[in-house]
Parts: structure tokens; C-alpha cells; sequence
């Protein structure tokens, strides 16, 4: 931060406000599910949103999207699709004035600021390893030649978590390339009312632009220069490791946990703690910080044993026996 004034973070603390008031200004209520879209752009990872249709997720990318005067493409992904029609192809190309033919890159629907990659659990293995390798590397490599996606480049990927029939589940190395695993939940019955009164009448929903996106990655260098203490960097590493079945791990982990995270949880868990103090005014993460992002960075990098499936414990359950059973000191 040494080449900030005090005048300048709080500048961009203050936008980090704005752009969340904009956001409300077309999403009625889940300001949980808001937090952490933003927590994971913030952080320069990506999101895993889960819920069943019609909840929004589609007009929360777009509003995000509008807001941050961000490009916005949306891709619904299918069993036919295939890597090229998301990443691109060659096109044979002829000069007609001399008849010269040269291939030249399509860009796909990729190249964008924020993709929202719908029902990605719909599309083959295939498709999903091409997605996901751009999205862990920012760039996309076609006929040995690498292209660089824009910047910054946010994926939000929706699955139907009712629907499994004619599905490819995304296999745990995958998922653990989201930062986030977000659940969207049905409104409660003032914010059901309000959706209804909001989306039925002749106004309303118009999200101003508050933010662009050069400010957007000043905010994520911002991110890494938020201080977090030593006693809370031991804390997340033994959160993580506490999450591996073993002898000294918990009671919930050893009897529930078939496999537990890996480093790039601890990783994930600390950069978002970081993303949540910055985007709540505080230049210094908290327990507080990690304990509320524990389960959307840890709930899918939890392979759960046929004992949780029988005893009906989510990951979620395992993840808040671990909260309370690894001691800060």
C-alpha cells in the first residue's frame, strides 16, 4: 500500500460501498450470495453458483456486469457443445484481390470480462477441461499460438442441484478451480413480494455504472495488501489439514471425510478473508473473515464418505465441526 495515501484507499473502500448499493438497485435480498461474488472478483478467482432456476443468478451477473461497465456473455452449456464453440476456431480467410487464403482466430464467447457459464455440469468432460483450463490460466492456446483473455476475467459457473439425469458431475480436481462454491437459496416471503412487485410493474431494475475496469484490478492488487496476522495464517493452515482424515483429525472429519482439501483451500480461505475485510471497509482480515468463508471455500473440496451420505451430514456440517473444533491459539 506504500504507494497509496490514506486518501486513496478509502476512495476505492467508498466505490467497493457504491458498487454494492448498485447491485441492490436490480437484486432484491440475497446480500449473502451478493458478498460473496464479490469477495471472489475481488480475490481474481472464480465461482461455482448452485440453485435451482429462476432465482436470479442470470440478472446478478449481468447487474454485476452493468455495474462495473464490464463486458457480459452468457453460455448454456449443453451435451452437444463442444470446446471450440466457447473457446474459438480458425476461419480460412481469402484476400480477393490476390487470392491469398490465411486462417484467422475466431474469438469465442470466452473472451469477455464476466462469462456466466450456465448448467456447466450439462456439457462433457471435454468441454468442461477446456473452460476450466482457460480459467486457471487466463489465456486460451489454439493451433500453437496463445491468446490472452481480457482483464479481469470473472467465471461464474450455475449447476441445477435437482436435476442429475443426462449430467456429467465436474470431478473434485475440477471443482477445486472455483475459489467459491456459492448456494443460492429461495428468498425469504418480504423479499418474494418485492421480487414480484419490482420485476411486475413498469420501472425499476436500472443499475448505474460505478466502478471500470482498470479499478477493478487496482482493487485486486489492493486485496493481496491486506494484513492478515500470523496467529490467523496458523489458524487456516490447521483448518486445512484438519479437514484430512487422520488420527489427530477431528471426530466429524474421521468418520465423514473421505478425502480432505488441499493447500489451495488454505490459499482461497485467506484471499477471500482478505477480499471480505477490504469490501467491508477494513484494511485487516479477522477470525470473523475466515469463519463466515469457510464453507463456501471448503464445501466442495470435501470428498464425503457413505457414512455422511447415510447419516444425512453435508460438507457444510463437517466444515462447522471444524470451525468450532480447531482452536484459534
Amino acid at each position: 500500500m506504500t504507494d497509496l495515501t490514506e486518501a486513496d484507499i478509502q476512495a476505492r473502500l467508498g466505490r467497493l460501498a457504491d458498487l454494492r448499493a448498485a447491485i441492490g438497485q436490480a437484486i432484491v435480498g440475497q446480500a449473502d450470495v451478493v458478498e460473496q461474488l464479490l469477495i471472489g472478483l475481488l480475490a481474481g478467482g472464480h465461482c461455482l453458483l448452485e440453485g435451482v432456476p429462476g432465482l436470479g443468478k442470470t440478472l446478478l451477473v449481468r447487474s454485476l456486469g452493468e455495474a462495473l461497465k464490464l463486458d457480459f456473455r452468457r453460455v448454456q452449456f449443453t451435451p452437444d457443445l463442444m470446446p471450440s464453440d466457447i473457446l474459438g476456431t480458425e476461419l480460412l480467410e481469402e484476400d480477393h484481390g490476390t487470392g491469398h487464403r490465411s486462417f484467422r482466430f475466431q474469438q469465442g464467447p470466452i473472451f469477455t470480462n464476466l462469462l456466466l457459464a450456465d448448467e456447466l455440469n450439462r456439457t462433457p468432460p471435454k468441454t468442461q477441461a477446456a473452460l476450466l483450463e482457460a480459467m486457471q490460466e487466463k489465456t486460451v492456446s489454439y493451433a500453437a499460438v496463445t491468446h490472452q483473455l481480457p482483464r479481469p476475467f470473472f467465471v461464474l459457473a450455475t449447476q441445477n442441484p435437482l436435476e442429475q439425469a443426462g449430467t456429467y458431475p465436474l470431478p473434485e480436481a475440477q471443482l477445486d478451480r472455483f475459489l467459491l462454491h456459492v448456494r443460492v437459496n429461495y428468498p425469504t416471503e418480504e423479499e418474494e413480494r418485492a421480487i414480484l412487485a419490482q420485476t411486475t410493474g413498469a420501472g425499476g431494475g436500472m443499475v448505474p455504472t460505478v466502478m471500470q475496469g482498470e479499478e477493478v484490478l487496482a482493487l485486486q492488487k489492493l486485496v493481496r495488501d491486506v494484513h492478515l496476522s500470523d496467529d490467523l495464517l496458523a489458524w487456516v493452515t490447521r483448518l486445512v489439514r484438519a479437514s484430512r482424515p487422520a488420527d489427530t483429525a477431528p471426530e466429524e472429519v474421521r468418520r465423514y471425510v473421505k478425502w480432505g482439501a488441499g493447500p489451495r483451500a488454505g490459499q482461497a480461505l485467506i484471499l477471500c478473508a482478505k477480499a471480505r475485510a477490504l469490501l467491508q471497509g477494513r484494511l485487516a482480515a479477522t477470525r470473523e473473515d475466515i469463519a463466515a468463508l469457510a464453507a463456501p471455500v471448503m464445501r466442495h473440496r470435501l470428498l464425503l464418505s457413505f457414512a455422511a451420505e447415510a447419516e444425512g451430514r453435508s460438507a457444510d456440517d463437517v466444515v462447522a465441526a471444524l470451525v468450532r473444533a480447531v482452536p484459534l491459539a
